[in-house]
């Protein structure tokens, strides 16, 4: 059984890597140096005269139906001198739809290869930097995408095994070849079969499904604004977060090829995930959180909390599961939206990065997996840590709304409301978060507001948050959001303009070596920020007819009442002394989600709804942070508003940084 210690699982595989780490470090220390166990991996080996080559890997699968079984192509780079040792060394992989359909990175770098079919450039830097330091750098073609066979089914069996399968032929289990059709046989007897996946958003997803089918060698993984559950990325408790489904994202990633022969694929991707919002079998194949049990890689994940396209749910509930299970694991929270940490903290995630990989890859006991668990921006560049994330203090604790001064403006506090309590707000499709923020302490007719007093001290909210409404809707379909918001001024990332939270300027910084065709240099980037008077820092939707069955809508009976959760994405937020936490429920969030089939006008029972709050201290924090002692409120008019509205984008879990 595992043994939990700091929220973190001591499992025979990481006793097993500490107890290596002398051994490894000997077995990889360049020939002539000192026989001592390295602490860091240093740049010894030779990038520009690496071993380049490409191999076609057996998935075992025919998703393109075409008899014969596809084959992915996996692009190698490695250090020469350890095959010319006979020594083994680990892997860095990244599987990826988009090396050359829409690029890698902030500068959407593509894969190029040589007249000879050689791979020339590596997208990012991960093979600059690592493969001098002993590691090999291999970049997989998801099926249906560049070179590889097959069809992207997004996120389905096809994705994943596109990526396992070749970690079981770096551990001797899969079949590899020399070329796409031949019969020539490619063997991965320079590699050691410990692996480390990491990757962006798409890339990332695939990350965690890979993880979450147990596969033998599989040793850390490093989700980046990653999906867990691809139901989830389109829906929201059956609301659509989109005027499409993922036949579309198929489309838009497989190659010109792939794309003429996977109509089969892509009319199942239509047929099977209706725009319902119905919870189908299609979907449970795609949710990678059921299967965190499975997990025996360490996890180092990585996510925006103002991540508006894979939004922060998908990070909260994956760590949740992983949680439960006692994975090992670490975690990095930006206040930016889909960015990258090379793109946001990069010297700081390069350093760490490596010597993460450096303890789960090549066994040095550099420390890493005791150090605090989370690094959290609290502000732009500015960086906090926890020992255990969510930290140990943190209580769920129930709050209510209340009637305020005026019609839909409430108060928020511990006490529940009298019954028959109500407020009432009709859907406009036409407003969203912003707008409503904007006008908290205002009567408008598309919201319902609740705020607390002032508060006299620091109040943290860590973790995931959860919004339980009984409504009466007027109409037979109604859609819902809820939205926590810090109501005072402060100066933030601006997630909600182009870059979503940094601005790339033209100065570059060198990563890693180079070699002709592939540079390590990248642009640099710093913070984009705005001044502001009011945060939206979580948010949440739900179509109001899945009121029942979190997996099937129904129509509703107008002028009957319904109970119903919204989820909240996770979130770490410290609402300061002398602002205001506030909690609304409105309709339509527009260019969020979807507006319903009617325009309903809902009525809102008080006494019957409530909101679960993560925060750190629990109930006697909020008393203490709301106790009439509070400092008085900043004043509402010292700062020149929120960040822009949220824009309309296709569904695209992007592999740049927007």
């Amino acid at each position: 059984m595992p043994i939990r210690a700091g929220g973190t699982r001591l499992t025979c595989r990481s006793l097993v890597v500490a107890a290596s780490a002398a051994l490894m470090a000997m077995t990889l220390t360049p020939t002539g140096a000192q026989s001592a166990p390295l602490r860091e991996s240093g740049p010894v080996h030779s990038y520009e005269n690496a071993i380049r080559e490409s191999v076609w890997v057996d998935t075992r699968l025919d998703g393109d139906g075409d008899g014969k079984s596809d084959r992915v192509a996996v692009d190698i780079v490695r250090p020469r001198e350890p095959a010319q040792q006979g020594r083994k060394i680990p892997v860095i992989m990244d599987a990826s739809p988009y090396y050359s359909c829409c690029g890698r990175g902030n500068e959407s770098q593509l894969k190029t290869y040589d007249a000879d079919g050689n791979p020339v450039q590596f997208p990012l830097y991960y093979d600059n930097f690592f493969v001098p330091r002993g590691y090999a750098f291999v970049a997989v073609d998801l099926a249906g995408t560049n070179r590889s066979d097959g069809c992207v089914d997004v996120g389905g069996r096809s994705d994943v095994q596109s990526a396992k399968a070749v970690v079981d032929w770096l551990n001797g289990r899969a079949r590899g070849y020399t070329t796409r059709t031949g019969t020539e046989r490619a063997g991965a007897g320079w590699s050691n079969g410990r692996t480390g996946m990491i990757g962006k958003s798409y890339d990332g997803t695939i990350v965690n499904g890979v993880a979450a089918t147990g596969v033998e060698g599989l040793e850390t993984i490093v989700p980046i604004a990653a999906i867990s559950s691809w139901y989830d990325y389109y829906f929201a408790k059956g609301a659509p977060l989109y005027d499409s489904g993922p036949e579309w994202l198929s489309d838009y990633v497989e190659s010109p090829d792939a794309r003429s022969r996977c109509q089969a694929v892509q009319q199942r991707l239509v047929d099977e995930a209706p725009r319902t919002g119905d919870l189908t079998r299609l979907w449970s194949e795609r949710d990678y959180v059921r299967d965190a049990d499975k997990v025996r890689a360490s996890v180092f994940a990585v996510h925006g909390m103002q991540d508006l396209n894979v939004r922060s749910k998908h990070f909260g509930q994956w760590w949740d599961a992983l949680a439960d299970e006692g994975v090992e694991r670490k975690v990095w929270l930006s206040q930016t939206g889909h960015v990258d940490p090379f793109d946001f903290r990069r010297g700081e995630w390069v350093k760490t990065l490596h010597r993460w990989f450096d303890h789960y890859l090549l066994g040095y006991d550099n420390g890493i997996e005791r150090e605090p668990m989370a690094d959290v921006e609290r502000a732009p560049d500015q960086w906090s840590t926890d020992r255990v994330w969510p930290p140990r203090a943190t209580d769920a604790t129930t709050l209510r709304p209340g009637i305020g001064t005026a019609p839909g403006v409430g108060t928020l506090g511990l006490r529940p409301a009298r019954p028959g309590a109500s407020e009432t707000f009709t859907d406009d499709r036409t407003k969203d978060e912003t707008d409503w923020a904007a006008r908290i302490d205002l009567s408008t007719p598309d919201k319902a507001g609740f705020v607390s007093r002032p508060l006299g001290r620091d109040l943290r909210l860590s973790g995931s948050s959860t919004v339980k409404v009984t409504v009466t809707p007027n109409t037979s379909s109604a859609h819902l959001s809820a939205v926590l918001v810090d109501l005072g001024p402060d100066t933030i990332r601006d997630y909600a303009a182009a870059g979503e939270g940094i601005t790339t300027l033209p100065e570059r910084t060198c990563w890693g070596a180079t070699a002709p065709g592939d540079s390590p240099c990248f642009k640099e980037t710093r913070a984009r920020t705005a001044a502001v008077d009011h945060t939206v820092f979580s948010r949440g939707w739900a179509d109001l007819g899945n009121h029942a069955s979190a997996a099937q809508g129904r129509p509703l009976t107008p002028g009957r009442a319904y109970t119903i959760t919204l989820d909240l994405h996770a979130s770490d937020h410290v609402v300061p002394a002398g602002h205001r936490l506030a909690l609304i429920v409105a309709g339509t969030d527009r260019d969020l989600i979807d507006p319903p089939a009617s325009t309903p006008t809902l009525r809102v029972d008080l006494a019957r709804t409530s909101a679960s709050l993560p925060i750190v201290g629990g109930a006697p924090a909020f008393v203490r942070a709301t106790a009439p002692s509070a400092v008085p409120p900043a004043p509402r008019d010292s700062r020149p508003g929120g960040v822009a509205e949220p824009r309309p984008f296709r569904p695209i879990p992007s592999g740049g940084s927007r």
